[in-house]
């Protein structure tokens, strides 16, 4: 026995056995159900329930409120269906997702960007070339099972057909499984095994003018769709609000910077947020989030790109659609949930 999903307002529609959650069922159907950690621990994969019954296995309250699912609030990475079930969400549009894929993939190139983020080029199999959309990411599927997530720093046309190549920043969390291994023994050489593409964080299609939003490496998505723009010369006003604890931090300034002299739509605000007298820092400081809202007064014809700690994603979620009339489906975020912040 199985069940129908429905989602509108598109109309596409799925099939999910009882024993099958509802979001892992729609990505392999090619159904763009938006989504970001995939464990019940960020939210982005809130839909609202339209009819139907669901039940949900574990989350975290911050991803799905009791409130919120008695107002029929669904977390479609968690939730099972009781019955055929009609969601809303405004994100599903495309038919014919990009597939996903497992591949074998080599490491050609470390690079430290700073002291704890480092640049891992990846090159994939050239008869068998991945496709996806700029800001999207991919998993490493370690040997013991787990996976990590990490988004590709650039845009798909950069692509080598003879011997394509993705980069991926990466950000040393001490102590953690993966990254102490990029940190440590990881060599060039090396073959790791990769499935993507996932998420749903990408340019929409759309004449309004466009805020984008990172800390930390967040920026890598953010660095994709930058790229993207420039090479399909999309030229809606774009400001991007770059965030980080010190200077460094904002590993890419300089790249940033060039993209600026090349694309006279782009604007570009640093902001840190614990510099220390030793970093002479002159810009602007205070978490990234706020000096947008320092900026902008009125978000309401906006779109907005957000990218990186689950703490700056959701507070820039929350304000700038009550504080400055963002509508909540133009709010367009993957937030880097780590093993931490699961736990």
């Amino acid at each position: 026995m199985s069940f129908q999903i429905t989602i509108q307002p598109s109309g596409r529609s799925f099939t999910v056995n009882p024993d099958q959650f509802i979001l892992a069922s729609g990505i392999s159907q090619g159904i763009g159900l938006p989504y970001g950690c995939k464990d019940g621990a960020c939210g982005s994969c809130k839909c609202k329930k339209i009819s139907g019954s669901v039940e949900h296995g574990p989350h975290q309250s911050k991803a799905l409120s009791a409130e919120e699912e008695e107002n029929g609030f669904v977390l479609t990475c968690c939730a099972k269906p009781l019955s055929d079930v009609v969601l809303e969400s405004k994100q599903v549009t495309e038919a014919g997702a990009f597939p996903i894929k497992k591949m074998p993939s080599r490491v050609m190139a470390l690079e430290k960007l700073s002291h704890d983020v480092m640049r891992v080029k990846l090159q994939l199999p050239a008869n068998d070339v991945v496709q996806y959309h700029a800001g999207q990411y991919v998993e490493f599927l370690l040997r013991d099972g787990a996976r990590r997530a990490y988004s590709m720093g650039n845009a798909p046309h950069t692509l080598d057909a003879a011997a394509p190549m993705i980069e991926l920043h990466i950000r040393h969390m001490p102590g953690g499984k993966f990254t102490d291994h990029v940190f440590g023994a990881m060599k060039e050489k090396e073959i790791l095994r990769i499935e993507g593409p996932y998420g749903s964080f990408y340019l929409r299609e759309s004449d309004k003018p466009i805020v984008m939003l990172a800390s930390g490496t967040g920026f890598a998505p953010i660095k994709a769709l930058i790229e993207h723009m420039q090479f399909k010369n999309i030229t809606r006003p774009t400001v991007l609000y770059w965030g980080g604890r010190r200077p460094e931090d904002l590993y890419l300034d300089a790249w940033v910077k060039e993209r600026l002299a090349e694309m006279p739509n782009l604007k570009y605000v640093p902001v840190v947020s614990d510099a220390l007298p030793e970093d002479a820092w002159t810009g602007r400081t205070g978490f990234v989030h706020q000096a947008v809202l320092d900026d902008l007064a009125d978000l309401n014809g906006h779109q907005v790109y957000a990218c990186g700690a689950p703490i700056v994603v959701d507070s820039a979620q929350r304000d700038f659609v009550a504080q400055r009339g963002l509508p909540s489906d133009e709010f367009y975020a993957d937030s880097f949930t780590t093993e931490a912040d699961k736990a």
